[in-house]
């Protein structure tokens, strides 16, 4: 009797297997992920990844970018408020001067022009952030007496 029961299981295993085939499933072989969609699913990986690492590399750049370019702007308002609250008008044509603060040295460069009414000063005062950076300009108008 036992081989009987022996050739109804390995009938039963085939007719499951034939019955899955026929459903459009494939057999036990095809369960895993070749070598060929393993490579390709890396390399995606491996390509959003170095995306990822560029994007933290810009970013970290772009913050150093931003703190020197808001000091410089810090500088030129600070310049601003010194010609402004000057008793004597700044002189006419373009003066440079290197000035200190928050522990570096800022160059900048101040053009004044008369306004068309001589009543009036146009000061467009620049600060140079550094290599690579873009300067801080500001143009303001103060009374020429």
């Amino acid at each position: 009797m036992a081989p009987r029961s022996k050739r109804c299981e390995v009938r039963r295993d085939i007719s499951v297997v034939t019955r899955l085939r026929r459903a459009g499933c494939h057999a036990s072989r095809d369960g895993g992920f070749t070598l060929l969609e393993m490579l390709v699913a890396l390399a995606i990986f491996s390509l959003a990844a170095l995306a990822l690492v560029r994007l933290q590399a810009v970013s970290a750049r772009s913050t150093v970018d931003l703190r020197a370019r808001t000091m410089a702007e810090i500088v030129a308002r600070n310049l601003m408020i010194e010609r402004l609250t000057d008793p004597r008008p700044p002189v006419l044509g373009v003066s440079n001067g290197v000035v200190e603060n928050a522990g570096r040295q800022w160059h900048w460069a101040q053009q004044v022009d008369k306004a068309d009414n001589d009543r009036l000063l146009v000061v467009t005062v620049r600060v140079d952030g550094g290599a690579g950076q873009s300067p801080a300009v500001l143009t303001f108008g103060r009374p020429a007496q």
